[in-house]
């Protein structure tokens, strides 16, 4: 593997590094404390027309046309100016690649195009119900043939971005009578259909401003077209594209930590206590040291798992130990760089404290840390067999 960037994913690197210090990092921490929807719609706008919201996705549909490593450092860059938005660009992009990936024609020239310019502020992944969250396959929403249409029912908890997003990608049982996890299929929904209702917004821990709702499907009645890839045979669509949107996961998890980090090295290089600045206490310099090495190791993880699903190799169980070992170090990272503030890291003088709220949800979300680890252990153990 050549360690070095290509000019296309430097280039993109530094678009988003440039964006995020100059539109994200000014608005923050008003987007944190006000939610305010507008202002990230603006924001989400801004990075459709820069090409952000179709990375993966081919020029022909509007996309960027770049690879897996470009968008693990696009997202990286994003979540150092404001995680919210990160998310929210990564998933749009998980839902473009499932359409490119796995639609048909003429959902692709329907849907992709509108993703990439930003007519659909962003998309939805409509997976999570309020009994299935880890045990996916353990789903109860349906969706029942009728004539040419099929009418789903059921609700989605937790999806990201529901209140504006333009289409939703929806997995749903087809055969009850099938094996768990065989008679699922999926399903593109798109925004303002009858039957298709959304619900509050969740008021979260941190990442405040990615809006998150639970979704309803009554009598929802969508034409049959709507069917991405083949009838019950849509739960390995899920578990791919989770597999990719690790690696976005592990990507953002990676920004915060390491501008939280970048903060704290900046602080402690100017308070003094003691008669001398913080940076000269060895016991805060080995601090930094082993988290930015760890922050290091996690970015070579995730560029692994990204080169590897570039390359059309089994990247999955790499991106589980990318995705676990990002979230969890980064989390690690923020509480570090928080406490090297000393109590000012605890006000909202400073943004460590919407850093470390922010990352908590990274070891949860696209599968939990503990789900990471049974999907590592499973690959070893069949290794051994």
């Amino acid at each position: 593997m050549d360690f070095a960037l290509t000019e296309e994913q430097q280039m993109i690197q530094e678009a988003a590094r440039h964006f995020a210090d100059s539109e994200l990092k000014p608005v923050a921490a008003e987007l944190d404390k006000t939610a305010d929807r507008q202002l990230l719609l603006d924001k989400l706008k801004q990075l459709a027309e820069l090409g952000f919201m179709g990375i993966n996705i081919d020029p022909e549909f509007g996309g960027t046309g770049a690879d897996t490593v470009a968008f693990s450092l696009a997202i990286t860059e994003l979540a150092r100016g404001c995680a919210s938005t990160a998310l929210t660009t990564s998933v749009t992009n998980m839902v473009a690649e499932v359409i490119q990936a796995v639609g048909s024609d003429e959902q692709k020239s329907k849907y992709l195009s509108k993703i990439c310019s930003g007519e659909y502020a962003a998309g939805a992944f409509c997976l999570t119900e309020p009994g299935s969250g880890s045990d996916a396959a353990a789903m109860r929403s349906r969706a029942v043939r009728d004539g040419d249409d099929y009418v789903l029912n059921g609700s989605k908890l937790f999806i990201s971005s529901a209140e504006f997003a333009g289409v939703f990608v929806v997995w749903a049982v087809t055969d009850p009578e099938a094996p768990k996890g065989k008679g699922i299929s999926c399903f593109l929904v798109e925004a303002g259909t009858p039957g298709l209702v959304i619900g509050k917004a969740e008021e979260k821990m941190g990442q405040k401003a990615s809006v998150t709702n639970e979704v309803s499907f009554a009598d929802c009645r969508i034409p049959a077209v709507s069917l991405v890839g083949e009838e019950n045979k849509g739960f390995r669509i899920a578990a791919g594209e989770l597999a990719g949107g690790r690696i976005g996961i592990g990507s953002l998890a990676l920004g915060i930590g390491l501008e939280a980090l970048d903060r704290a090295r900046g602080y402690i290089q100017e308070r003094e206590q003691f008669g001398k600045k913080l940076a000269q206490f060895q016991g805060l310099q080995w601090q930094l040291a082993d988290k930015y090495t760890e922050m290091e190791a996690a970015r070579l993880l995730l560029m692994q798992a990204a080169w590897q699903k570039d390359a059309g190799m089994q990247f999955g169980p790499t991106a589980s130990m990318a995705k676990l070992y990002a979230s969890e170090k980064a989390n690690e990272a923020c509480y570090t760089a928080l406490q090297m503030h000393g109590g000012v890291g605890y006000t909202r003088e400073f943004p460590l404290e919407r850093m470390a709220r922010d990352v908590r949800i990274t070891t949860i979300y696209e599968g939990t840390s503990e789900i990471q680890r049974l999907i590592i252990a499973r690959h070893l153990l069949e290794g051994v067999r």
